[in-house]
């Protein structure tokens, strides 16, 4: 392994384009492939076709710099790296399992073409056992395989990435995964070396105990409102328990995105397959597809009828969660899928959807009326639903409100709003957990 590695990275999604963009941040020399040659030469001009804080002024720093190049395809990023992140998708597949057809791909393209005693690195979220499947596909004994998983939350990844918590890395080979740690020596945080087998593990449990922070507030918001308590007051009391913590303590509509929903099917899965239920991680999940159910109760409560044949729900987000324009197992999707089958018309706005939409956005939003702004959305709507956390939803203006909706209620499954100021308005309010 030479002194300064070329870096190479194969996806540039939201994880790979972060990890070779912030590697270059740190001084690396870079090269990012993909097979998306539309996306490639966006990102050549440096635009970045996806919605993330800090992420713009990186890719453009290292383009500038020269330490950050994009390439069409993974063999060329193979031909000249010593050191390869394989950030390809791991969609969940029909039994729960995640998908590894695109991690065997990219392994099978770069497998001939690697320099001699280069290093792969397993950066998406694998099962247990990949860094062999992905050694068995490369078929080359001087090539080794590392785990080197992310934590990156979207919407504030670049900073996670370059302040993390901790790095983890993990071989069978302590050399490999000392050259990996070596390119975060720059970074002030814990490295934590291990086994391969303990690397992968380390992701699926961190996201799998996170899923089941947030469902366990779900389900202490719906006892809140069953005996009269305040969430938000409950949520202090047991937040400020330092053994408990109050990051993920936030009641809302239910976890989505990328990672923690085919996570949690992959983590019972795995398990299954090793002959243990996971009856936990179960409940987790369940409790999660209840709360999204209990959110579509409350707007049949506040539209009056469970039938919702002629009702316009005015929808405000779509992203599974703020500063990020990522649709992908969106709760509020979800949600307001279920409205749609009752009958209802969804007239929606999300700041990541203003415009004319991507082809990726129309397919996600199909039947959903999308408007281009907070007013157009709310205009005639017999109920107003918040489902993304967006800081803009946060100053509504309550009159304007009240004059643009057909109907008086308002169903904040984020408690994003001031209760008592949209009740002085002449609203209704109905959030997660709030006392009534």
């Amino acid at each position: 392994m030479s002194d300064e590695p070329v870096i190479g990275v194969v996806g540039v999604g939201y994880v790979g384009l972060t990890t070779g963009a912030c590697l270059s941040h740190l001084g690396h020399t870079v090269v990012c492939g993909d097979v998306d040659e539309e996306k490639i030469n966006r990102l050549r001009n440096g635009e970045i076709p996806i919605v993330e804080h800090g992420l713009t002024e990186i890719v453009n720093e290292g383009i500038t710099a020269g330490r950050l190049e994009f390439v069409v395809g993974a063999t060329e990023v193979g031909e000249r790296s010593d050191i390869v992140f394989l950030c390809v998708p791991t969609p969940e597949d029909r039994d729960g399992s995640a998908d590894l057809s695109f991690i065997e791909a990219a392994s099978a393209e770069i497998g001939p073409v690697l320099r001699e005693g280069a290093i792969v690195v397993n950066k998406s979220t694998v099962p247990v056992g990949t860094t062999i499947v992905v050694g068995e596909v490369i078929q080359r004994a001087d090539i080794k395989v590392v785990s080197n998983p992310e934590f990156l939350r979207e919407g504030t990844a670049v900073n996670d990435f370059l302040h993390p918590d901790r790095v983890v890395v993990g071989a069978d080979d302590r050399g490999a995964a000392e050259n990996v740690a070596e390119l975060y020596s720059s970074i002030e945080t814990e490295i934590i070396i291990t086994d391969a087998a303990s690397a992968e593990t380390i992701k699926y449990a961190a996201n799998g105990f996170l899923a089941m922070k947030i469902s366990f507030v779900n389900s202490v918001a719906a006892m809140c409102e069953a005996v009269g308590a305040d969430v938000v007051d409950v949520v202090e009391g047991i937040g400020s328990d330092r053994r408990i913590g109050r990051e993920f303590l936030q009641p809302g509509p239910g976890w989505g995105g990328s990672c923690f929903p085919k996570d949690s099917h992959s983590l019972v899965h795995l398990a299954e397959t090793r002959g243990y239920g996971f009856s936990m991680m179960r409940s987790v999940i369940a409790v999660n597809d209840e709360q999204r159910e209990r959110m579509v109760r409350k707007v049949q409560r506040a539209a009056g009828t469970n039938d919702l044949n002629g009702v316009t729900i005015s929808v405000l987000g779509l992203t599974f969660k703020a500063g990020t324009d990522d649709l992908r197992d969106s709760p509020s999707l979800a949600i307001i899928g279920r409205l749609r089958e009752l009958g209802a018309t969804v007239r929606a706005y999300d700041p990541t959807t203003t415009g004319t939409l991507s082809q990726i956005q129309d397919s996600f939003l199909k039947g959903i009326e999308v408007q281009q702004s907070v007013d157009e959305a709310m205009r005639e709507g017999d109920v107003l639903v918040i489902l993304t956390e967006w800081p803009e939803f946060r100053s509504l203006d309550f009159e304007r409100v009240k004059e643009l909706l057909s109907g008086s209620a308002i169903v904040d499954t984020r408690n994003l709003l001031d209760s008592q100021s949209v009740r002085a308005a002449g609203l209704d309010y109905d959030g997660v957990g709030r006392k009534a």
